[in-house]
């Protein structure tokens, strides 16, 4: 597939991580924050462009939604209808830290209300890790690629999610249709509260086979 344009959609740690490693990759961004200041500073180290939610959107071919969950109603309400139809990457987790729990109605992801409110075509993916973990060079776990979970209800999006896991050294692997969303947030909240805990924030499931020794 050829560079794509990607709307980064929040100015934090994981937008950052990901952002750096699809600029190098060679994809054009644009980059939209609360703080206007941390955008332009994102913009700047990766050669893209800032601007506001909505532009970010309508410029995007694929868009990254990375958002502390207390933001997200703001965020979607800023983007508008100006994600319709295209691929959205949602990376985030709906999970308090006090019990670790989800803050979702149950069975209920936040990827299904990103894409119910947006109309775009959602993929879950890069929510189980640290930003720290996407920023890893080569992206490895005794020897093997860190595998990437992923769902989504369309496969020109996933072939799209596909790409844009590769481009950061990650191995693809499709969990079904958007349905499991719930289940890798349910997965992210195990995750954070090892990292609470002290883990490391290189602590990961990797779930690609082992290759059996010869």
């Amino acid at each position: 597939m050829a560079a794509m344009r990607i709307g980064i959609l929040g100015a934090g740690v994981m937008a950052d991580a990901l952002g750096t490693r699809w600029a190098a990759a060679g994809h054009e961004l644009m980059v939209a924050g609360r703080t206007t200041e941390k955008a332009r500073a994102l913009a700047e180290k990766w050669g893209g462009r800032a601007g506001g939610f909505r532009e970010t959107a309508e410029f995007a071919d694929v868009a990254l939604i990375a958002v502390l969950y207390q933001g997200m109603p703001a965020t979607l309400a800023a983007i508008g209808d100006g994600l319709y139809g295209k691929p959205v990457i949602d990376c985030n987790n709906p999970v308090e830290v006090d019990h670790f729990t989800l803050v979702t109605d149950p069975g209920r992801a936040m990827a299904r209300e990103i894409q119910d409110a947006t109309g775009g075509q959602v993929v879950k993916a890069f929510n189980l890790c640290h930003a720290r973990v996407w920023e890893m060079a080569p992206l490895l776990f005794d020897g093997r690629r860190l595998s990437v979970p992923y769902c989504t209800d369309h496969p020109a999006a996933a072939a799209v999610a596909r790409q844009l896991i590769d481009h950061v050294g990650g191995e693809p692997v499709s969990v079904g249709d958007l349905r499991h969303a719930h289940h890798l947030e349910a997965m992210a909240a195990i995750v954070i509260s090892l990292l609470f805990g002290g883990r490391d924030t290189s602590t990961v499931f990797n779930l690609v086979d082992a290759i059996p020794s010869v």
